[in-house]
């Protein structure tokens, strides 16, 4: 049972990672050349006038801020839009009859997500470099945190895709959600330069703190506690993860 557990998950895997690959130019591409019009702009147009932040550059400070970015959002893109295609075309009623369980199905395709939102998270890293000489202050930290939030967005995503009636359905959370919460999530500045009344808002908003947690990775600076960034997002993975699993299980809009 176990061995035929791990055929179904290799399989629903493979297939996801290769369906990016394959469309590369799609998938690993744009975010890359968004996220180095930021570093043009951000980093050393409007970086040259700001000067340093917390002992950093600021082309060296927003460099985690843009790399947890483009994990973010290319972890949720894959999620949402493979797993509806797969639900529009009705693919997804043969997984749900076929002898792989629940778990399979969504380890798979959270598989999928995690490995793109990596991937893209390395390249615009990579490519940051050609911007500035990053110090890194403790890798363990900042694959955790990138594991951490890719498997919780691309689980968000797979929640998504189940409510979703439509294509535009898919793109709701991104827009009205995903995007506004990203942008005020210390991508560009430092929580603690806020005013107060900002800087309560802000600790409601959980990308700060997986921002703050692999900018601490990156650079040894950190506005909230490691530790509780690390809970913050476990146990919104772990209550994603419930959620998602509750309504694949009851067949919640994935059946004619």
């Amino acid at each position: 049972m176990l061995s035929q557990q791990l055929i179904s998950f290799k399989t629903i895997a493979t297939k996801e990672i290769r369906r990016y690959i394959r469309i590369w130019t799609q998938t690993l591409l744009p975010p890359v050349i968004n996220q180095t019009l930021y570093f043009l702009i951000f980093g050393s147009f409007i970086g040259s006038q700001i000067g340093d932040l917390d002992g950093f550059t600021y082309m060296e400070f927003i460099v985690p801020g843009l790399v947890m970015m483009s994990v973010i959002n290319s972890s949720f893109q894959n999620v949402v839009g493979s797993f509806y295609i797969a639900k529009f075309q009705r693919s997804i009623e043969e997984l749900l009859v076929s002898p792989s369980s629940n778990l399979t199905i969504i380890a798979g395709y959270i598989t999928g997500g995690v490995t793109r939102g990596l991937l893209v998270g390395l390249l615009v890293f990579l490519v940051s470099l050609f911007f500035t000489s990053i110090s890194i202050f403790n890798p363990l930290i900042i694959i955790l945190f990138a594991i951490l939030t890719s498997c919780l967005f691309s689980m968000l995503a797979l929640i998504n895709a189940i409510f979703a009636k439509n294509f535009d359905h898919t793109s709701i959370v991104t827009t009205f959600v995903l995007t506004p919460l990203t942008y005020l999530g210390g991508v560009f500045y430092s929580i603690d330069r806020l005013p107060e009344t900002w800087q309560i808002i802000s600790k409601f908003n959980p990308i700060v703190y997986m921002i703050d947690g692999i900018r601490y990775g990156f650079l040894g600076i950190n506005t909230y506690p490691v530790l509780n960034s690390f809970l913050i997002i476990s146990l919104l993975l772990v209550a994603s993860t419930t959620f998602a699993y509750y309504y694949i299980s009851n067949s919640y809009g994935l059946r004619s």
